[in-house]
């Protein structure tokens, strides 16, 4: 059964800016700790930012710091990652996951979305 959707991936320029969305049909987002994640072709898996279950705490990695930021949308059951001055290494499918644990464990993420595509391109 799904339990994330990730939306929102496209074609951007370099400089532009896209905003991702997640949705829990299996999952009320609000009681889990939600990160987002990336993965470019023949690369690993890379943590990008997280926002703790009261939507209080956020953190990114160095890469995105003052470009991204992650949101809660509790009226919507969704968690947002608002992603601007984007840059042709941001390229990659984008996931969005969830978590049982506090804000600050990157690698016990129990949840996973099937992932949208970012590409940033001129």
């Amino acid at each position: 059964q799904v339990q994330l959707i990730e939306s929102g991936g496209g074609l951007v320029q370099p400089g532009g800016s896209l905003r991702l969305a997640c949705t829990g049909p299996g999952l009320t987002l609000r009681s889990y700790t939600m990160g987002w994640f990336r993965q470019a072709p023949g690369k690993d898996r890379e943590y990008v930012a997280s926002i703790s279950k009261d939507g209080c705490v956020r953190d990114y990695a160095v890469s995105v710091k003052g470009r991204f930021t992650i949101s809660r949308d509790n009226a919507n059951n969704a968690v947002t990652l608002q992603m601007n001055s984007l840059k042709p290494e941001d390229t990659a499918v984008y996931f969005c996951a969830a978590s049982r644990k506090p804000i600050g464990y990157r690698n016990d993420y129990e949840y996973w979305g099937q992932g949208t595509q970012v590409t940033v391109s001129s």
